[in-house]
């Protein structure tokens, strides 16, 4: 089965076919640099670095550009607050974007393009929109003139007349048209700039990524991607520059992510309700913000509560538990023979065995991370089955079905960015933070747990019980196995 995407463009699922075969030259627009990235920054991130991994675990060679906006109001407006220059605000949060980023185990895009690298190419393509008619030099401005291209709209799906009649666009006398946009913008004092031949200035947001996405992945692209916020105005005003220039089709596939929600509001700095992934890291593992995001599809709205995030937690903690355990049955001697229900056997390995095609098949579909999920879940439930039906005593069989579901973990848990933690490690860590919630210590659960095999092992049930029920109620819990009790924090 081929890959298909939902295209934005043409609002259907499409067979992804490339440009060149099994290559994919991906665009995705990236942050503007004035400040921390929040968990919507994060969510685009998450998504199209899996998207990223997917065709690469597909076999494809994908060159993935990402690019940084370096220049901007916000950037000059935060300079201008620091009483520092706009490369010292760019440097700074370029420096804590790559941090977040590491720290969310994102994988290096290709390309990192800075928009003010690339100042000469843009001044280009502006002197090609205007001598094609398309663009109108004004004052020290230069506007792309959105009437004379016909398609405008298309990629929003807005029409042009209604959206000149109902224009609530800032009146600009040197504009033809309230809905042109700014491809270059004059100079103001205090401003960086660049010369140019309509003077001294900067360019406009859209042109940046015209310019960027077609230097390193040619004059048409096989996919661009980003939040659906950037769908109008920056992704129409990008088909626009650039199919006005080029004359050929900009991005044969379009693909946007959702929204980020917290708690059921929409994320703003009007409400005061920016979460910042700093912020996030701070109380979660950062494989719990992925796994959270995953779990849902990338086109749908999210909704961020610590009640989700709690939930995601837990996933992710009974994944590593059952990797753990995996690892450790594998250290355990085989036996020859196994009195085990054969259908028993039977049903994990089929679960086992199909769980890759399962996982292709949804991700095939749309990057449905959502449904390879829950064939992650189902691997868990059969892979937990297997273990309790060895009890550690597990056959040449069992072992060699563990190792199958391991490295499904592993190949396929690639692809999510997910399971990059020592589990022994992982799950130590969980404890200790559990303990220092509960306030209790390990030696106090461990002299306890002394203390009730003690009273096991002398027949008094009623104390090994109590104590059991104590460690219960302050919220631990202990599990009797075949090579002793173990205990984790509830």
């Amino acid at each position: 089965m081929s890959i298909r995407l939902h295209n934005t463009l043409t609002g259907n699922k499409e067979d992804f076919v490339p440009l060149h075969d099994k290559k994919v030259g991906m665009y995705v627009c990236g942050v503007t640099v004035y400040d921390l990235s929040h968990i919507g920054h994060a969510r685009s991130a998450i998504v199209f670095d899996t998207i990223y991994r997917y065709f690469r675990y597909c076999g494809y060679e994908v060159t993935f550009v990402r690019n940084f906006t370096d220049v901007d109001d916000k950037i000059i407006k935060r300079a201008n607050e620091e009483g520092v220059d706009t490369k010292t605000i760019a440097e700074k949060y370029i420096s804590e974007f790559n941090i977040d980023m590491g720290k969310l185990g994102l994988e290096k895009p290709s390309v990192e393009p800075r928009a003010t690298d690339h100042i000469p190419e843009m001044i280009r393509l502006i002197s090609a929109l205007v001598q094609k008619g398309f663009a109108y030099q004004s004052g020290g401005d230069v506007f792309f003139s959105v009437q004379k291209f016909k398609d405008y709209g298309k990629l929003s799906k807005r029409d042009l007349e209604e959206m000149q009649a109902g224009a609530r666009v800032e009146i600009d006398e040197k504009k033809e048209n309230p809905l042109d946009f700014a491809l270059w913008k004059a100079s103001k004092p205090g401003e960086p700039f660049w010369e140019s031949p309509w003077g001294k200035g900067r360019p406009g947001w859209h042109i940046e990524c015209s310019v960027m996405s077609q230097k390193y992945l040619g004059e048409t692209l096989d996919i661009h991607g980003g939040g659906r916020d950037l769908i109008f105005p920056h992704h129409e005003n990008e088909i626009a520059q650039s199919e006005a220039a080029t004359g050929k089709t900009f991005v044969r596939y379009w693909v946007h992510n959702g929204f980020v929600n917290i708690n059921k509001e929409k994320m703003s700095k009007s409400l005061g309700n920016i979460l910042t992934i700093r912020e996030i890291l701070k109380d979660w593992h950062p494989e719990v913000l992925r796994l959270f995001f995953l779990s849902h599809h990338y086109r749908s709205p999210v909704d961020y509560s610590e009640d989700s995030f709690g939930e995601a937690q837990k996933g992710l903690d009974r994944f590593y538990t059952t990797i753990h355990e995996i690892q450790e049955e594998l250290k355990r001697p085989l036996v020859s023979q196994s009195k085990v229900d054969p259908t028993a056997i039977e049903n994990c390995r089929s679960v086992i065995e199909s769980f890759p095609a399962r996982f292709e098949e949804a991700m095939d579909d749309d990057f449905n991370t959502a449904q390879a999920l829950g064939y992650f879940y189902d691997l868990q439930t059969q892979l937990n089955s297997l273990l309790s039906l060895s009890k550690g005593r597990p056959t040449e069989e069992m072992i060699s079905m563990l190792k199958q579901g391991l490295n499904h973990f592993s190949m396929k848990g690639w692809v999510f960015g997910l399971f990059r933690e020592d589990p022994e490690r992982y799950l130590a860590q969980r404890k200790k933070e559990g303990l220092k919630r509960l306030n209790l210590t390990e030696q106090t659960i461990l002299q306890l747990i002394e203390e009730r095999n003690l009273a096991r092992k002398a027949k008094n049930w009623k104390r090994a019980d109590e104590i059991r029920n104590d460690l219960l109620s302050k919220g631990v819990v202990l599990e009797d196995t075949p090579s002793g009790t173990t205990w984790k924090v509830k």
